[in-house]
Order: C-alpha cells, then sequence, then structure tokens
C-alpha cells in the first residue's frame, strides 16, 4: 500500500493553493521515501575544492543519507565513491586528508583512488573471489565556484542541467566566486522537518515582521523584492535601502561596496548559497534530515581577500541572527504541523511562489 493516498487529490490541491499535508512533515515513511527518491537521486553539496586540489587528497561527506568520499587520482582526475566498504559496509574515509589509496579500519580492505579494490587480506584463501567485482561504487561528481558535488544516481542529468545560468546571475550581482575564500564555519541544528527549513528560506514574507535588522538593509517590499524559480534553482533578489546605504535607520552593518545586490538562491533539494550586499561574500548553506523532525546543517562563510577581519564580524553576526530568529519560526510551525489539526495550510501564490515550486517538486519526486 503506498505512503501517499489520493496522489490525484493532493496534485490538485496543490495547484489551487493548498500546501503539503501536514503529516508530511513528521511521517517517518515519507522521509524514506524522499531518502530514496530525492537525496539518493540528487547533486548535493559535498565539500570545498580546495580540499581535493591535489592528487591523493580525499574529502568524506554525505549526500543525505548517503556516505560519500571524493578523491583527487594521481591522474588528476576527481572523482567520487559511495563511502562504504563493500566487505562489510564500515565507512572507509574519515575526514579530509591525503592518501596514495583508501583502506577501511575495520578489516583492511584497501581500495585505489580509482575505487577499486586493491587487497583484502586472506582473499587468496578463497576460491572464487573476484576483486574486480568489489569495487568501491562510483557517484557522479561536479563542481560550482569553490564547491564539490555529488549525486548516487548515475544516470541523473549533469549538473550543469541543474544549475543553468546561476553562475552568471551570481556575477550579476558584484561578486567574483573566483576571488573568495572560506573564512569560517558554524555548525547548527534545528528541530524541525528539512521541508519546514527550506520553505522558511524560500519566502520574505515573513520578513518585515520576523527580521527587522534585516529588513533595515534589504527593501523587501514586494514590488521590489523579486522571485524566480525555474527548474532546480529558486532565487530571491533584494535592493539595498537606500537608508542604509546612507549610513541612516541603524542597519545593522554597512552594505557599501562592490556587491551591489542581495541574492539568495536554493538549489534542490538542499543547497542554500546567500550573497549579501557590501564586500565581496557568499555563504553555503547544507541542510541534511537526520530524522522526520531534525535538521542538521553548517553555513560556509566565504569572503575576498581584502575584506576586514570587522567586516566579516559584522556580516557574521548578520546572518546568525537571522539564522537565529529563523530557528525559532520553523520550530515553532514543526509543533503546530505535528498537532494535524490543521491538515492542509494555504499559501499565498504570489508571496509564496518560491514554496509552491519547491513541494511541487517534492510532490512530483515522491509520486512519480
Amino acid at each position: 500500500m503506498s505512503v501517499i493516498a489520493d496522489a490525484a487529490r493532493l496534485d490538485e490541491s496543490l495547484a489551487a493553493g493548498a500546501t503539503l499535508p501536514a503529516s508530511w512533515y513528521s511521517d517517518p515513511a515519507i522521509l524514506r521515501l524522499e531518502e530514496e527518491r530525492i537525496f539518493a537521486r540528487t547533486w548535493q553539496y559535498a565539500g570545498l575544492l580546495e580540499d581535493v586540489a591535489e592528487p591523493g587528497s580525499f574529502t568524506a561527506a554525505s549526500a543525505g543519507h548517503v556516505p560519500v568520499v571524493v578523491v583527487r587520482g594521481e591522474d588528476g582526475e576527481l572523482r567520487a565513491f559511495v563511502n562504504v566498504c563493500r566487505h562489510r559496509g564500515h565507512l572507509v574515509a574519515q575526514g579530509t586528508g591525503r592518501r596514495s589509496t583508501l583502506q577501511c579500519p575495520y578489516h583492511a580492505w584497501t581500495y585505489g583512488l580509482d575505487g577499486s579494490l586493491r587487497n583484502a587480506p586472506r582473499c587468496d584463501r578463497e576460491p572464487g573471489f573476484d576483486a574486480s567485482d568489489l569495487s568501491l561504487l562510483p557517484v557522479q561528481v561536479g563542481t560550482f565556484g569553490p564547491l564539490v558535488l555529488v549525486n548516487p544516481d548515475l544516470d541523473a542529468p549533469p549538473l550543469a542541467e541543474t544549475v543553468g545560468g546561476l553562475l552568471d546571475t551570481i556575477a550579476e550581482s558584484g561578486l567574483d566566486l573566483a576571488r573568495v575564500h572560506r573564512r569560517e564555519r558554524v555548525e547548527w541544528e534545528i528541530h524541525a522537518n528539512w521541508k519546514v527549513t527550506i520553505e522558511n528560506y524560500l519566502e520574505c514574507y515573513h520578513c518585515p515582521t520576523a527580521h527587522p535588522g534585516f529588513s533595515k538593509v534589504i527593501d523587501v517590499d514586494p514590488d521590489s523584492y523579486l522571485l524566480h524559480a525555474e527548474g532546480r534553482v529558486s532565487s530571491q533578489f533584494g535592493p539595498v535601502r537606500e537608508s542604509a546605504l546612507a549610513g541612516n535607520g541603524n542597519a545593522p552593518y554597512q552594505p557599501k561596496g562592490p556587491v551591489r545586490q542581495a541574492q539568495y538562491h536554493f538549489v534542490w533539494p538542499s543547497l542554500t548559497m546567500n550573497i549579501e550586499p557590501g564586500p565581496p561574500n557568499i555563504s553555503f548553506d547544507t541542510w541534511r534530515a537526520v530524522s522526520p523532525t531534525l535538521t542538521l546543517g553548517f553555513s560556509d562563510y566565504f569572503f575576498g581577500e581584502d575584506v576586514s577581519a570587522q567586516e566579516i564580524a559584522e556580516l557574521v553576526a548578520f546572518s546568525t541572527q537571522v539564522g537565529n530568529e529563523d530557528m525559532s519560526l520553523v520550530e515553532s510551525v514543526q509543533r503546530g504541523l505535528e498537532s494535524g489539526m490543521v491538515p492542509q495550510g494555504r499559501l499565498l501564490p504570489q508571496s509564496e511562489t518560491l514554496i509552491q515550486h519547491f513541494q511541487r517538486l517534492v510532490f512530483d519526486a515522491l509520486t512519480a
């Protein structure tokens, strides 16, 4: 029996502006379906390109619930594999480093940087043992600016098809991605379903009420704050308030600099990118569904080489304040959804068009 009842009726209600069912935000069966049909089939942030720049370098990460390891082969080729030993399922690699081979710490099965099984102790005693059948399982790998992304689905379209013209859009903000470097990572956990956290990210309808500091920097008027969704990318564009540029209105930081426009991008299903006006900056967030009601993630902050320590501290504090305000919101939403008293909500598609687009992606993936 399908965990999704009456998909046709739900399809019609989504088109009319209804939300996904409240039960989808706490049902373990829905999360298992999401792991199978979303996270095992899509492009997700796996690490920094600089961590795997040299031959022999590797970094371990995850694509949703799938452990992965990204390696730079001695031939200079970037590759990625399921980070699970073909023997008994132990994780093979941990952390980031440099090695000529990858060795499972459980029984010392050893793999080349091309994924091939090089040695399994005592395998010579086993008739019919064929190492060529026991290579690490490959996954797709691609790069976006300073990031490495992976996709466990070998049949999925390439990364370029997912991100489209996003690199050009980012450049239009005044930011040169080739000239920023990671300066800080902030890890966090949110006691809410991963979809609640993404949906909150995808609208600024709540900004005037919930983010007073943010709204002093960015013009969140619906006629100025622009929303755009295409394919697997959803974007928000916010102009800087003239009062903030002039140093008036008690803005949390001074947004003057080469970056002339706020941009906030979501790449399906779990990568978000944030560009604030002012000095060269961008942060990348990744969101991981650990359970139906717990999301873990981190934010990597990148800045231009000439950005001062004070400017970095001000921008990270600005982002942290907005994040803390959002955390309170989404955890409250989670409690409301879990009550089951409102089985479906009602969106305002003009202000929440990116949420409607996101929920359609979820629905289509789970009912395909």
